[in-house]
């Protein structure tokens, strides 16, 4: 079995990365600033949020933190996400999810600008994506497409399974196959005979956010399966949404977790960053 490292690819991305917003301060004279907001103490968040700001760092992009309390009102966090949407010294807006309870999301995420959108989560760019005129897509989709062209695997014309259909990854996911010509399935929680999909599969995605939940009976020989998942278990050990160990022989490629597809949602965010910057400074227009 081929392992999928998102750790190494990540690492070439990022110093690729590095020169290219020195060229592009040396071009425009501009920096390119990436705006990041906390809002409460959830530790997972944070340490996310740290990863984050130091990849920046590393990548040559100038990171502004904001910490809120987890009492902060949607009045008070929309004030800040409009305060950073006419900064004209900020190129992309992060607001790291979830929120506390009683945050509506959809309406946070909504409010950043298109144009500063870090994450390509805001609804006007989800549907450029639908409308094949992506100007940023979701990060850990165009992560795992990065993955995938860098280890050869033929996208065009192969059957490929989405396991979950949220706007962060499965949606996205499904949209970015499609583009690269696959034959796409979403599967979700309704889905009957999830196994008959998966064995069909050629290449599949697992965003379930359930952990270890699938194994060696779900798939056919010499699939290529990128896991998405990133759980803690109970004695510590982190594991994603398959049970690598019963596929390692079974797979053909695979990620695994912490490693595979984690460090490139990162990457795709930096990536995302740069391309937000030079559309700014060209006037804010896509192609």
């Amino acid at each position: 079995m081929e392992l999928i490292n998102g750790k190494e690819l990540s690492q070439e991305l990022r110093a690729d990365l590095k020169k290219r917003v020195e060229n592009f301060t040396e071009k425009t004279g501009l920096g390119v600033c990436l705006a990041v907001v906390l809002v409460g103490e959830d530790p997972a968040s944070q340490v996310y949020v740290r990863n984050k700001i130091k990849a920046c760092e590393q990548a040559g992009i100038k990171s502004l933190e904001t910490r809120l309390a987890a009492t902060t009102s949607e009045a008070e966090l929309l004030q800040v996400v409009e305060g950073l949407n006419v900064d004209p010294q900020v190129n992309g807006i992060l607001v790291q999810l979830p929120l506390p309870k009683g945050l509506n999301e959809d309406k946070i995420t909504d409010a950043i600008s298109p144009l500063k959108d870090a994450d390509g989560l805001v609804t006007e760019n989800l549907g450029l994506l639908v409308a094949g005129r992506t100007r940023v897509a979701a990060c850990t989709p165009s992560g795992v497409i990065e993955l995938l062209k860098k280890h050869k695997i033929p996208i065009q014309g192969a059957n490929a399974v989405v396991v979950g259909r949220s706007q962060i990854v499965g949606k996205p996911m499904a949209l970015l196959l499609l583009e690269q010509n696959a034959t796409v399935t979403i599967c979700h929680s309704r889905t009957k005979d999830l196994r008959k999909h998966l064995h069909e599969a050629d290449i599949v995605v697992v965003a379930a956010g359930q952990p270890e939940f699938l194994g060696a009976d779900d798939f056919k020989e010499g699939t290529v399966i990128i896991d998405v998942g990133m759980h803690r278990r109970a004695d510590g050990k982190l594991c994603g949404d398959v049970r690598f160990d019963e596929l390692k022989n079974k797979a053909k490629a695979m990620t695994p977790v912490p490693g595979g597809v984690g460090p490139m949602t990162i990457a795709m965010l930096l990536e995302n960053t740069l391309k937000l910057a030079e559309l700014q400074a060209s006037g804010g227009h896509h192609e």
